[in-house]
């Protein structure tokens, strides 16, 4: 079974945090480089059967994913993170989100520092999900913008290579990786899944350490959506962003209007789905998504 046929497939689990957790463990990443972590690598061939029996008897399931999911997606992302690694992999979390301190100063802090029991190995994860919308400039290249036009591509990967990865290098860590008994060398490893988005009217061209089936989306300014452009839409909240959404009810047109209404009044990019009706299920399945900003953005 493919990626893509497996997404489709575990869309249609029940518990919300379950399905996010299975994206998760096979979501194309938008960086590829020497130090990518790639789980399904690691993981079993019976990790949908075990999602599935999660699903169908949640009290089973580990106990963070019975916790009622949090809207800040760094933090919801990081206790899938953690499931993954403890309770699908098997590993041993060592250190998790510990700052790094000199002279009374937070200088930097480390995400996951695990054993990685399959290669025996002491490995230090940086995480992130993300979400940029291409920009073309007049020069031809393209600016990748998070919704947050202070968060850039570029810029993320540029310290997710060269800071964050290399921080257990710092004296100050070593220090601190002492202190719980790791006198072994420690090797990086990177983790951010995501999407880019497209700009509808323009041609974008993604960089070349994204990969070529990275997930993908559109943007549009506000003022390019027509009244034809919205029926099926459902504006996706956080943590919602993960994996593809579904429901059970049609699309509201009035939800999407109200929705289209607080772009316009508070100046804030939100995220929708576009949904169709499975004949199979009778569930409304998310085919494709599209971020809508204001026109001043970015």
């Amino acid at each position: 079974m493919d990626a893509k046929t497996a997404d489709n497939h575990l869309s249609e689990l029940n518990t919300p945090a379950i399905r996010h957790l299975a994206w998760l463990c096979r979501a194309p990443q938008l960086l590829h480089s020497p130090l990518t972590f790639e789980p399904a690598r690691y993981l079993s061939g019976a990790l949908d059967s075990t999602f599935w029996a999660w699903d169908s008897n949640p009290g089973a399931a580990p106990a963070l994913l019975r916790e009622a999911p949090l809207k800040r997606l760094g933090f919801y992302f990081e206790r899938l993170y953690r499931v993954l690694l403890e309770d699908l992999l098997g590993w041993d979390i060592i250190l998790q989100n510990r700052q790094i301190q000199s002279n009374g100063r937070t200088i930097g802090e480390l995400d996951f520092v695990v054993h990685n029991r399959t290669d025996d190995r002491i490995e230090h994860h940086e995480i992130a999900i993300k979400y940029y919308l291409g920009v073309p400039e007049p020069n031809g290249k393209t600016l990748w913008y998070g919704p947050n036009a202070r968060d850039r591509l570029d810029l993320k990967t540029d310290r997710m290579l060269h800071q964050q990865s290399q921080r257990t290098q710092l004296p100050e860590a070593r220090t601190l990786l002492d202190e719980v008994g790791i006198t072994r060398p420690v090797t990086p490893r990177i983790f951010m899944p995501g999407y880019l988005f497209y700009p509808t009217a323009q041609e974008a061209i993604a960089p070349d350490y994204v990969p070529a089936n990275h997930l993908h989306g559109q943007w549009c300014y506000l003022s390019q959506v027509t009244s034809s452009n919205i029926p099926g839409w459902v504006v996706l909240n956080k943590p919602h962003w993960i994996g593809r959404w579904r429901q059970s009810k049609a699309p509201e047109t009035e939800d999407v209007l109200a929705a289209l209404n607080i772009i316009e009044r508070h100046a804030m990019p939100l995220l929708f789905a576009n949904l169709e009706k499975d004949s199979t299920t009778g569930l409304w399945q998310e085919t494709d998504r599209l971020f809508v900003v204001p026109d001043t953005w970015p």
